[in-house]
């Protein structure tokens, strides 16, 4: 798994592999590999990124990702 969760910061767009359902969420911090998110359906969640590696969106209006 590459490290993109790294880049991650307050503001930034991103959704969960594993849970596509939750919709787009806003990154709220990225302290110590602990990402805490905040999902429309989903509500605020902290991730550990050495587990899950989230997708950056590039457009949230649009749902473009990378990664």
């Amino acid at each position: 798994m590459t490290d993109l969760n790294s880049i991650l910061a307050p503001g930034m767009f991103v959704r969960h592999p594993g849970f596509p359902e939750w919709g787009t969420g806003q990154v709220q911090s990225n302290i110590g590999g602990k990402v805490t998110v905040n999902f429309p359906e989903r509500g605020k969640v902290v991730i550990d990124g050495s587990r899950i590696e989230l997708l950056h969106v590039l457009d949230p209006e649009n749902r473009l990702t990378k990664g």
